[in-house]
Formats: C-alpha cells, structure tokens, sequence
C-alpha cells in the first residue's frame, strides 16, 4: 500500500506537459498546473496575452505576457522540496528503521538497500536484472521506468489501455468496467505504447520536413534580398560616378537622387522581411510544441497528460495544415526592387546627374517580322498579339513567349468576351468567334467587306457587346455575341476610326492620321480630344481605369507613355522619349496587364514597361 501511495505522490509531482518533477509551478484559472518553462513556451508559441490550458483548453490571461505573475501552487512546491530532503528508502525491507535505498531494480519496480542488493543478488531468477544507483537517478541521467498498479486493484498491474476511455487499466477492470467491446476498444498497454512512440516519430518526422521546407524558403527570400542590395548598390555605384564627374552645386540632387532608390528598394526589402519574420514565426512555433511532445521518453499515463499531448499534437497537426511556403511573392517583391536603375544625362547643355527609372524588363522580338496587327490583355492575364501572317502569340507578364493559337488564321483584329470566348477578324473583314480553348463556333456575324467597309478594328465592352469600326464606311458597329446582324450603329462624323478601345460607357477611337485621340459616348458624340501632332498614338486603360496614351515619334524611334484622366488632363510620365527600333510601317499598340506591367508593341517587338 505504501509503494502504490509514494507511486502516486510521484505522478503528481509530474507536469502533464514535459512528464517530469514540477519546476515552479504555477496555477492557470482552470486550476490545472504546470512548470513555468513550460507555460512560456506556451504563451511564445501563440504569442499574444493568453494560454489555452493543454488539459481543457481552458484560457488563462497572462498579465503583462509575464508567467511569473501567474499564482504559484505552494502547497506542491513544498511537497517537491520535501521530497527532495527526504532520501528514498528501501521497498523491499519489513522492519519499521527502514534504510536508504542504493539502488533501483528496473525489473522488480523496487528500491533497495545494501542488504537486500546482496540477497537480490544471489537469486538465480534476478542474475539478469537491471539495477540502477541512487546517484545515477538523483543526477538525471537515467529515468526509471514505474510499474503502473491500478488503483482499484493494487495488486495487479495496468496492463490495458482503453482507447475510448483514455486511461489505463488492469484486467479485472477490463472484465468489470470495459467488457462492452461497442463502447471500449481495450489493447495492451504495450501495444498502445508501441503506437504511442510510432506516432511520435511520425510528428518528429514531419516537422523535420516542414522545418527544411521553411528554411530553404527562407535561405530564399535571403537570396532575393541579395538581388535586391546588388541592384541598389549598383545604382549607388552608378550616381556616386556621375556625381563624382560633376560639380560641387549638383550636392542637391545628388542626395534627392540617392533618397528616390533608397525609397524605392527600401520598401522590397520591407516586404522581404515581413515575408522573412513571418516564415521564422512559424517554424518557431512548429518547432517549440513539437519539442515539447517529441523530446522526452516517458509515455504520458494519467487523464490530464494525455489530454495536454493530445492537444500538443492537435496543433503541430493543425500546424502542417499550413499551405507551404509560395516562392513567387519573394520572387515578385525582388522583381520591383532589381527594376531600379539608374539613368545618367548625357546632356552637354544641361547640368544634371540624370534619374532614377524603372528598368525596362523585357524587349522581345516577335516569331514573325512586321506582321503585328492588334493586341490585347487576355482573361487570363497573358498578352495575345494577332499576327497578319497568322495565328496570335500569347506572352506572360514577364516577355516569356508562351504559345501560338490559330496559326494558320490570318488575324486583323482580336479581342475576348467576359466569359473568355475569343473574337476575331481576320483580313477578309469576316467575323468569327471561337471557344475559350480556341475551338470555331459556329455563329455568323454579317460584317462589311472590304470593298465597302474598308480597314477595320474592334473592341469588346464591359457589356460583352463587340465594337467594330470600318476605316472607309466611317462608322463602328455593335454585334451581340450572338451573331447576326449588327444591333446598332455608330456614326464617326468628320474624322475616320483607326484603332478602339472600349472605356467604361465610352469609346476611345483614333482618326486615320494617328495623331488626334477622341473620347465619345455610345452614340458617337465627341466628349474629349487629345491631339499629339506629328506623332502617332495609341490608347489603352490604365489598372485604376484611367487612360494610357503612346505617343510614338516615328521618325525619331522615341516613344513616351503618359497617363491621363478621362478629360485627357495629364496625371504623370510613365516612360519618357524611351529609344525602340525605328519601323517602317506606323502601327503601334498599347496595354497594360492586370498584374501592372505595360505593354508596348511595334510591328516587330514587344516591350515591357513597369
């Protein structure tokens, strides 16, 4: 009786959560107890001013973050501390001056003195025993391993476990408690103990990989913080030269100069760090529960411990629910911050450093030479340019060439529906509308031809309703995307349409000297006119649906983007007298991609602006 009462003092005196002695123990609100190691580790993991009880989920409000402040459980204190002053004593004595213990028999679950060491010792049956010293087991390097007596039986050990139940138990209570086989699934105890540790090494596995899949993301983000330095060193280097090359009074802008890429890099760097810390947190978090369930040896026994690891393992699980880390963010902030550069004047009659420009990503040639005849933004985000010779190429954000659609129709004008569906005309003025994967439809729209209508472009409004303008007829006219006979016309009065491009409620139309630019309502009233004499134009709209106008000096191979509100009153430059590759033919289209990217086609090329 005495063995099973010091048996049970002893599990008390373990934390549910760590399975060892309490140190300091504190009190949460639900009455439940646990070291103050541990509870730190509980509140840094979730990280804010509450601890949910491992037991009963219970939740404690930790003043000021500080556990110390929690209330201490005097009472188990002074029972450890007594404990401690108190050697442990021989089990297996029958006098009342029991001795210290030497040892502890692993085997027999008893301590022994010197004397009933020896008479241990010269059974037959106990030869093979292991026995452990006091002073092993005082200096935690070794932990003894108790035999679980069931406290309705003393004699007899816990040898089952009841997984409904949750608790161990001894065969007699198996027969009386828990024969129900519906509502008690009962396996040994070592069965239980041995799924027990292989669920252990599961989780330890699993937070292995998840921790080297968040440091690769984080070694990373490192490296594309590199990229970042290198490019705002390198502009450094660059305005450092030049300004070193001119006089004392450019001083002013030099610093302006530097504080625009310091802006500009800084606020990547910012978002890299964000990325950085928020990845760091979440291995700190995965890491420290896992610690606290997989770093120990001893199997939890009573109710209250494994209710406090079934709750440490629910949140590492809830924690590899965590989708893993998605590279492009660190790649795409990297993006902004690699773009800035530095641009030098050159200038012989103006005294000036230069700027501070957003580098050009991309200048891509295109598969086939002059043969660009419309572009367009698809619903996917991707850039598709119709080509006369056939087919239309689609490139991503970044100028990668992806893929060519209808290479063997000959394309004038292109655009895409709401739902994704694609409308083209090709160079015989004919109509036709195809499925999102580019298959024909059989729908019939009744266009002008050549002869009658002329030159022709089109545009698709937010309505889904496809806008065609006709060169020599002078008009545009609507088509529903059912086919058929045009629903209306549009009267281009005084001036002939060259490229459209659909604005809210509004046309955007070019005259057919491309330079003059004219916002009219579904009508054909003129509500606005841009006009960029000796220059050729082409409008698009902007992410925050306002308008992009190219102006292009031909001549010259210079074009400037500029972005205006629907007034045509200027906003700001976006590219300024950029240098492409002079074209004999004057036919330039302008985009922009949703993700903020412009794009800028020539009848060979295609540029990309950020």
């Amino acid at each position: 009786m005495a063995d099973t009462l010091k048996n049970v003092i002893s599990q008390s005196t373990e934390c549910p959560v760590c399975l060892s002695t309490f140190t300091d123990p504190k009190i949460l609100s639900c009455s439940h107890t646990f070291c103050k190691p541990c509870l730190d580790n509980l509140l840094e993991c979730h990280g804010n001013y509450q601890i949910r009880c491992p037991v009963c989920r219970a939740v404690t409000q930790v003043p000021n973050q500080d556990v110390s402040k929690l209330q201490v459980n005097l009472a188990l204190r002074n029972l450890i501390e007594d404990m401690k002053c108190h050697p442990q004593i021989c089990t297996s004595c029958k006098s009342d001056d029991t001795p210290s213990a030497a040892v502890y028999c692993q085997d027999c679950g008893k301590y022994l003195c010197t004397t009933c060491l020896n008479t241990h010792s010269q059974w037959g049956d106990f030869i093979d025993h292991e026995v452990i010293a006091m002073s092993e087991i005082s200096s935690g390097k070794v932990t003894i391993r108790r035999y679980r007596k069931c406290r309705k039986h003393p004699k007899e050990d816990e040898e089952c476990f009841c997984s409904n139940c949750r608790r161990f138990t001894c065969f007699k209570c198996v027969v009386m408690e828990h024969k129900d086989e519906a509502k008690h699934q009962v396996t040994e105890a070592a069965a239980y103990e041995n799924r027990h540790r292989e669920s252990i090494e599961d989780i330890k596995s699993k937070v292995d990989e998840k921790e080297t899949c968040f440091k690769k993301y984080l070694n990373f983000i490192d490296e594309q913080r590199k990229l970042v330095a290198n490019a705002k060193k390198g502009c450094i280097d660059d305005i450092n030269k030049a300004y070193d090359d001119a006089v004392r009074q450019m001083t002013e802008r030099r610093d302006t100069l530097l504080g625009e890429v310091t802006e500009m890099t800084e606020r990547v760097e910012k978002e890299l760090e964000e990325m950085k810390t928020s990845a760091q947190k979440y291995i700190n978090q995965l890491t420290t529960v896992a610690d606290m369930v997989t770093n120990r040896t001893k199997i939890p026994f009573d109710m209250d411990t494994l209710a406090a690891h079934d709750t440490l393992c629910e949140e590492i699980r809830e924690a590899f629910d965590q989708d893993d880390p998605d590279y492009e963010k660190p790649r795409n902030s990297s993006k902004k911050g690699k773009r800035v550069s530095f641009e030098r004047n050159v200038r012989k009659d103006e005294l000036d450093l230069g700027k501070i420009v957003q580098a050009v990503e991309k200048n891509v040639a295109l598969p086939t030479k002059n043969s660009m005849n419309s572009m367009i933004s698809t619903p996917d985000d991707r850039m598709a340019v119709g080509c006369c010779t056939g087919g239309i190429n689609i490139f991503s954000s970044d100028g990668e060439f992806q893929q060519t659609v209808l290479k063997y129709v000959a394309i004038h004008a292109v655009g895409f529906l709401s739902d994704g569906r694609c409308i083209v005309i090709n160079n015989a003025n004919d109509i036709t509308l195809y499925t999102p994967e580019y298959v024909k439809l059989n729908v019939m729209f009744q266009s002008m031809g050549i002869d009658e209508g002329g030159f022709h472009n089109l545009t698709v409004g937010c309505d889904d309703l496809i806008y065609v303008s006709y060169m020599k007829a002078q008009k545009i006219l609507v088509f529903s995307a059912a086919g058929g006979q045009a629903v209306r016309e549009i009267p281009c009065n005084g001036y002939t349409p060259n490229q459209i491009t659909s604005y809210d409620d509004s046309l955007l139309v070019n005259n057919d000297t491309a330079n003059t630019l004219r916002l009219i309502d579904k009508e054909g009233a003129v509500q606005h006119t841009l006009t960029k004499p000796g220059s050729f134009i082409s409008a698009a709209v902007s992410q925050g649906n306002l308008i992009l106008v190219a102006t292009v000096k031909h001549e010259e191979g210079l074009v400037s983007i500029d972005e205006y509100t629907n007034e045509f009153t200027p906003i700001q430059n976006i590219v300024n007298d950029y240098k492409i590759e002079k074209h004999s033919r004057g036919w330039y289209y302008l985009q922009q991609y949703r993700s903020g990217e412009i794009a800028f086609c020539t009848p060979d090329r295609l540029y990309i602006f950020h």
